[in-house]
């Protein structure tokens, strides 16, 4: 019985051959079945002429080869059916094998090469009944019974060989239509893959130039502070012992500062357990006062508008912007420069300007080096803009623009001024 579903460890990326390659116990099914059908046919055959022996047990051998090799075995039931035609008027079993081999050759071969089967069916269709109802014999006019058996019988013969070639033609195009969708699942499963890699590769790569700012604005800012004071501190020593002391507390500080962030990061980094890394909260905009402080800087501290209790990333982002620039103006600006810090808040929007009236860049330098580069980053990455630049009146200018949503909170009295005239370093 001929099934329009195969199983499905039937190999089927060897169909484009026409030979496909059986596994050795399915091929011993096939030979097993063919046996058998020779049996049944050694037992129910009576002993005809030898050539309709031979051309019988030929079509039925042939089964042996229906998968895996489809077109041998439609060769074998033609020369076999021949020769049963040119010898016996009669129907031998072996014609139940036709529609199989019409199924195999479809369901198998793929391209016009299966068409060969069409085309032998037809003429055999047509020859067949023929040869069973009067020995290939002239049709007499009035033979009205021969004709009407004839007609039934090619059109049953037809009938045997186009349903079942149909049959396997379709089970061949399914098949080949999963090969397709699972082909291109698993080419969109590589792209899907290919992008969650590069996306890792990218949030890997974000990662360290993060790690990277943190460390050059914690480590550039402390060194600048501490030599900034320690430059100062070795001359007053001699004139005013209470300020040097001062000055050493505040490296001493900046220090202590400085390993407790290393420390932070690297257990982050380290990963570390929740109770063993410490996560101190980021300093934010209620720290810049105190970083100005501390800088060693004649530096002046502004806030204009009414600022409202700002996200804690766009403090940090301001308060590195704060951080930096006063980085650059201590190992860029010259031993008496002066600073301003403003802070302006508008509708939505955070202005961080950090000015100097030194010498800007030094002549090894273009202004645009790590610093200013890592401040640019971390504001385009809050969506805002830095520019920086010299003064026409001389000194150096870095403006960040940040985009925020107010959130509802608190608000901080407007037009606070802080100087820090008065610290170790000023007197420069």
């Amino acid at each position: 019985m001929i099934s329009a579903h195969e199983p499905a460890r039937t190999p089927v990326a060897s169909v484009a051959s026409g030979r496909p390659s059986l596994p050795p116990g399915e091929w011993a099914s096939d030979i097993a079945v063919s046996l058998a059908l020779l049996a049944v046919l050694v037992v129910i055959f009576p002993a005809e002429h030898p050539l309709t022996v031979a051309g019988n047990f030929a079509m039925v051998a042939s089964t042996a080869w229906r998968r895996k090799a489809p077109l041998f075995m439609l060769g074998v039931v033609t020369v076999g059916g021949l020769l049963v035609l040119a010898t016996s008027h009669q129907m031998v079993p072996g014609v139940v094998v036709v529609p199989l081999a019409a199924y195999s050759v479809a369901r198998w071969v793929p391209g016009r090469s299966s068409r060969w089967t069409l085309l032998i069916g037809g003429v055999a269709s047509v020859l067949a009944p023929l040869r069973w109802t009067g020995n290939f014999g002239p049709i007499v006019s009035g033979d009205t019974t021969r004709l009407v058996a004839i007609g039934v019988l090619t059109v049953m013969c037809a009938g045997s060989i186009v349903a079942p070639y149909a049959m396997g033609r379709r089970v061949l195009e399914s098949i080949r239509l999963v090969e397709q969708r699972q082909a291109a699942q698993a080419e969109r499963d590589a792209h899907t893959l290919a992008e969650r890699e590069q996306q890792l590769r990218i949030r890997e790569a974000q990662g360290r130039a993060q790690i990277a700012r943190e460390l050059h604005d914690i480590v550039a800012h402390s060194l600048s502070v501490m030599i900034v004071q320690a430059e100062g501190g070795r001359a007053l020593a001699a004139k005013r012992p209470d300020a040097a002391l001062e000055a050493l507390a505040t490296i001493a500080e900046s220090g202590r500062e400085a390993l407790t962030e290393m420390r932070r990061i690297v257990s982050v980094l380290r990963g570390a357990p929740d109770g063993a890394a410490d996560f101190a909260p980021s300093p934010g905009v209620d720290d810049i006062p105190e970083l100005v402080t501390r800088s060693g800087l004649p530096a002046d501290y502004r806030i204009v508008g009414d600022p409202p209790r700002v996200p804690q990333t766009l403090g940090l982002t301001a308060y590195r912007v704060v951080q930096e620039a006063l980085t650059n103006v201590l190992r860029h600006a010259g031993p008496d420069a002066a600073a301003a810090v403003t802070l302006t808040y508008g509708h939505g929007l955070v202005v961080v300007e950090v000015s100097d009236d030194g010498r800007g860049t030094d002549e090894t330098s273009d202004g645009q080096g790590t610093g200013l580069r890592g401040m640019r980053e971390r504001v385009e990455a809050m969506g805002g803009r830095l520019t920086s630049g010299p003064l026409p009146e001389g000194g150096f200018l870095v403006r960040a623009s940040l985009p925020f949503t107010a959130p509802t909170g608190d608000r901080v009295p407007a037009d606070t001024r802080i100087t820090a005239d008065d610290t170790p370093g000023s007197s420069r």
